[in-house]
């Protein structure tokens, strides 16, 4: 087999945020922490130390001093020889853990005070990308904006689903089905974008679901080790007890060296459980993200038709009434591909998705509710 070389970003795509005020104060009390983090990494050691010593030295004091999230000030210490105190345009590194994609117009980011649900719009791409993060939160102090790692030319869509990382992925899909997009198109069918966009679509919500199958099942191979741990832990102190009572304190010595260690996976096991918790829920997270762009795909897709239909009829290929929107099932059918279980076959996937529907509409009800409460 022919290994195709992962390709390296060469484009920036911007998302122009705005933030309201809480979300302002919020973004720039971040800034002044990941700042105070960078004056803690100074103090502790010169530039060019060993990261896993500076992560020793520094990581908990950074940790009791700011708010950062754990995530970022892990981040930070690769960060550390990029970072120009005092500079016009301040960078704070992001990844996938840190910002997620909520729909066509908003995104959360991981702040000091919580994560803050920012709207944002797409004002293009810039040339050239330089940094070895994903992404950066970029500002001047007066505008803010998230610029995310792109290729200015991609591999065929097989190819792009392997290397190309799932934040680039959703911005790129989410502005090929932006407003702004589709009515500037010159020279293309507009129809085919947005199917395009929603074949992709498809395939990141696919993905978006056998990540999270992975995780869960990690999930479930930690909670059962955990329980063998406990088992075997209680266990030896019964053993520990009768050995004391017997006067044999070479094995009771034995157990009790035997629980330390084994108290001693238990708390790496509970470090890697948290670890997949946060997993699970940004990649519940992506996947609803993925769900909903595919909403706002679809209800495009079908008010463009209908434009063409009645004022261009030749621009989308087929005679009037013979418009059909791209069913819903099409995400069920993907993943039915690839685990071979047919989509009609899989006993939950129709409660998941009326799970997910009722979610939708109680968080849809109280968004309401307070807006309701503010007026």
């Amino acid at each position: 087999m022919i290994k195709v070389p992962v390709e390296t970003p060469t484009a920036t795509l911007r998302y122009a945020l705005a933030p309201d005020a809480a979300g302002i104060a919020a973004i720039e009390a971040t800034f002044a922490d990941y700042d105070r983090m960078m004056a803690i990494l100074a103090e502790v050691a010169p530039v060019g130390a060993n990261l896993v010593a500076l992560h020793a030295q520094a990581y908990e004091r950074i940790r009791i001093e700011t708010g950062l999230p754990a995530r970022l000030v892990t981040l930070g210490l690769r960060d550390r020889a990029n970072y120009v105190a005092g500079a016009a345009v301040r960078k704070i590194p992001l990844d996938d853990k840190l910002f997620a994609i909520k729909g066509p117009t908003s995104v959360t980011i991981s702040t000091v005070r919580g994560r803050v649900l920012v709207p944002f719009h797409i004002p293009g791409y810039l040339d050239g990308w330089e940094s070895p993060f994903p992404a950066h939160l970029v500002s001047d102090g007066h505008v803010y904006e998230i610029h995310i790692a792109v290729k200015s030319k991609s591999p065929p869509e097989e190819k792009t689903m392997v290397h190309e990382g799932i934040l680039a992925r959703m911005g790129r899909l989410l502005a090929a089905i932006a407003s702004e997009t589709i009515d500037n198109a010159e020279n293309s069918n507009k129809v085919a974008l947005v199917k395009q966009a929603i074949r992709e679509i498809d395939a990141g919500a696919d993905e978006a679901r056998h990540a999270l199958g992975k995780s869960r099942a990690e999930e479930f191979r930690l909670k059962r080790r955990r329980e063998e741990l406990d088992a075997e832990v209680a266990g030896l102190t019964e053993k520990i007890r009768l050995a004391v009572a017997e006067n044999r304190e070479d094995l009771a010595r034995a157990g009790v060296a035997r629980q330390i260690d084994l108290e001693s996976q238990g708390t790496a096991l509970e470090r890697a459980m948290d670890f997949i918790e946060l997993e699970i829920d940004e990649q519940t997270k992506a996947l609803q993200a993925m769900l909903g762009a595919r909403r706002e795909a679809e209800t495009r897709l079908a008010d463009l038709e209908a434009s063409l239909e009645k004022h261009s009829p030749q621009e989308t290929g087929r005679t009037a009434g013979a418009t059909k929107t791209v069913s819903p099932d099409r995400a069920m059918a993907a993943i039915a591909r690839v685990t071979g279980v047919p989509a009609s076959g899989v006993p939950g996937d129709k409660e998941l998705d009326e799970l997910d529907r009722l979610h939708r509409e109680k968080e849809i009800a109280a968004r309401l509710e307070r807006i309701k409460s503010q007026q």
